[in-house]
């Protein structure tokens, strides 16, 4: 499905980050989330298509030279604007992460993972800050619910995912809505790219996004293309 680049510990820093990230939400959150079992997340999936989808005037609007990729520079006016302050070392991190076919580029669908992530990286703001962090109340809130869904997933409270929380996620699902063991197993190994036992948010991201079908469109949109 997916080029798994680089080393295993290569973004050990980000992911290391982002796991301190999600285990604050996950404490400063009320325990009651939307999320009762799998099939529960399985049943959103055309609406979170619909909206990531909408993710689209984003992308070109930081894809200036409209290559259909965001280079280095254009993710670098994409964190200022957005007013996330990184070290040159964090930036690479974030953005070889994230180019996962290694095509020194950001495709569309690696960029919902990309500022999913700058999502939970950046600060929360306080309540009395009414400025949205992303400029969009409706794509933070579509954030929000992903995070929600890993949150869900996440039974440790511990940032990252492993085996048992997938599994126990699946058991959770009504008597008829269970997952067979080799299917959850399958699932698992469609997150866990180094076979560490753990998954990471970024893991996360990228299999919810092929999950949702994301990137079979976008396969369709270059394959269509490249036939006219």
């Amino acid at each position: 499905m997916l080029c798994h680049c680089g080393s295993p510990n290569k973004y050990k820093r980000l992911d290391t980050k982002l796991e301190r990230k999600l285990v604050e939400v996950k404490k400063g959150s009320q325990g009651v989330g939307n999320f009762k079992s799998m099939n529960s997340i399985i049943m959103k999936f055309p609406q979170f298509k619909e909206e990531l989808k909408r993710i689209r005037s984003v992308f070109e609007q930081y894809d200036e030279d409209s290559n259909g990729t965001i280079d280095r520079e254009e993710m670098k006016k994409c964190l200022q604007q957005l007013q996330l302050r990184l070290t040159e070392e964090e930036i690479d991190d974030l953005f070889h992460s994230c180019d996962i076919d290694g095509s020194e580029g950001i495709q569309f669908n690696e960029f919902i993972v990309l500022l999913c992530l700058i999502y939970v990286l950046k600060d929360q703001p306080s309540s009395s800050n009414t400025t949205s962090k992303m400029g969009s109340p409706q794509l933070e809130a579509t954030f929000d619910t992903i995070i929600e869904v890993f949150l869900f997933l996440d039974k440790n409270g511990n940032g990252k995912l492993n085996k048992k929380d997938m599994v126990k996620a699946l058991s959770d699902s009504s008597t008829s809505g269970r997952s067979p063991a080799h299917i959850s197993r399958s699932r698992f190994r469609e997150m866990d790219w180094d076979r560490n036992g753990h998954v990471s948010f970024r893991e996360f991201l990228f299999a919810f996004v092929h999950w949702v079908g994301i990137d079979t469109d976008e396969e369709m949109a270059v394959s269509g293309s490249n036939h006219q």
